[in-house]
């Protein structure tokens, strides 16, 4: 009954409300428990969060990369310490300067980015608190954000996350037959980490690489490369190469330029100007 009540709470949390500090009431916290027929719990039994071992009962209810809710860990509470670097606070004044000055909000997912990478590749609890804090915005609204992108992770991966696109495009072009090969590689399952934390596979939505597909994205602290037109073997072989900590080759893994096709660049032959930021400060 425990495990039932448990896989109903990941069914219909599955948004960032989950992540929320606890102020989640007696009455609607005991409506869940209702709806299996058990009596609801006392109140000091409540819990925001399900432990380890229910969720395994319940079969699991994890999302793309990380676990749907929060569970606090001893490296991973509100009260963690966490503050950006005096190098990345810059950065922010950077990232700031391109929004109005009441749409600071707007700043959220670089934000989040950078702390991402300064933690690690993983965004504690922490991290996300403080850039709610920076941007004047509600814990929750950053919460959500964290949770609905799967660049996010709440929890700590490996040194590369492996991010496999499991699109229609890349499906069709063998991106089953890829995730099977990074998985083997890596020494680790779909969603797992390798023993020696170098290597974490997943499985995202689409990554807007489609007339490369079947591709893949590999995110680290420093960088997001792309590799595509894969193959089995050259998936293997772009996981050996940072195994052996040297650079992979980005783009295409074939003799292909960019996304031309087999007569070459037939368009958009000049140079493309831009991007263009607006002078926000300069327009008052």
């Amino acid at each position: 009954m425990a495990a039932r009540a448990v896989s109903l709470l990941c069914a219909s949390q599955r948004n960032m409300s989950a992540l929320a500090p606890a102020r989640t009431s007696v009455a609607s916290a005991a409506a869940l428990p209702m709806a299996t027929g058990a009596p609801p719990p006392a109140p000091s039994t409540l819990r925001l969060a399900p432990t380890a071992a229910a969720t395994a009962a319940a079969g699991g209810c994890r999302g793309l990369a990380g676990v749907v809710v929060h569970r606090p860990s001893p490296t991973n509470t509100a009260e963690t310490p966490f503050d950006f670097s005096d190098e990345n606070y810059a950065k922010i004044d950077t990232i700031l300067a391109r929004y109005p000055s009441n749409y600071r909000a707007s700043g959220v997912i670089p934000l989040l980015d950078l702390a991402q990478r300064q933690a690690g590749g993983w965004l504690p609890l922490s991290a996300m608190n403080k850039v709610a804090k920076i941007l004047g915005m509600a814990p929750v609204k950053v919460y959500e954000v964290a949770t609905f992108y799967t660049m996010f992770a709440r929890e700590p991966l490996g040194k590369y996350h492996i991010q496999v696109c499991g699109t229609t495009p890349c499906m069709l072009r063998g991106a089953r037959d890829i995730v099977a090969a990074a998985t083997d590689e890596a020494g680790c399952t779909l969603g797992g980490t390798s023993k020696d934390n170098l290597f974490h596979v997943s499985e995202v939505e689409c990554l807007g690489a489609c007339v490369n597909a079947p591709m893949a994205q590999i995110s680290s602290t420093t960088a997001d490369p792309y590799v595509e037109d894969l193959t089995p073997d050259s998936m293997r072989e772009v996981i050996r190469t940072l195994r052996a900590g040297k650079d992979i080759r980005v783009g295409p893994q074939t003799e292909r330029r960019g996304c031309a096709g087999p007569q070459g660049k037939t368009s958009l032959l000049a140079d493309v100007s831009g991007p263009y930021c607006r002078d926000l400060k300069a327009e008052g």
